[in-house]
């Protein structure tokens, strides 16, 4: 069964080891193979935008899901998994997800969790800096 993808114009997507850019018009494109990875646009960090440690382990399952070894990028993996660990202890149930589709050799879902970590992550910041303004605020009372 063929996947069906819209682009925007301008848009890219990686297919295999292929970047695609769109033109500028919208093109539906149908993708025939086995096991390819492909990404679109808005789903690529690259090491630029990966700011924060939970982007850092998007990047390295990203990777991993692109490479043709992806035991290539297992040692960067769980060194960063060892780091964030130690600074968000909650964020295991998320990295078990993670680990477990790597070793069922499911990147692509793994990505997905990778996603789910990176939003988990941003709560955490955003209720630190509420808190932060919080005690800003009673201190300036």
């Amino acid at each position: 069964m063929a996947l069906k993808v819209e682009l925007k114009p301008h848009e890219r997507i990686i297919i295999g080891a292929c970047v695609v850019t769109n033109t500028d018009q919208r093109a539906r494109l149908l993708i025939d193979g086995d096991r390819i990875p492909i990404l679109r646009e808005k789903d690529i960090l690259t090491p630029e935008t990966a700011d924060t440690p939970a982007k850092l382990v998007y990047l390295a399952v990203q990777l991993m899901y692109l490479s043709p070894d992806p035991m290539a990028h297992h040692p960067t993996y769980f060194s960063l998994v060892r780091d964030i660990l130690t600074a968000m202890p909650s964020a295991w149930p998320f990295i078990e997800g993670i680990n477990n589709y790597i070793l069922n050799g499911d990147l692509y879902h793994a990505l997905k969790e990778a996603k789910k970590l990176i939003g988990h992550e941003e709560k955490l910041l955003e209720t630190a800096r509420s808190l932060q303004a919080s005690e800003s605020d009673r201190k300036t009372a």
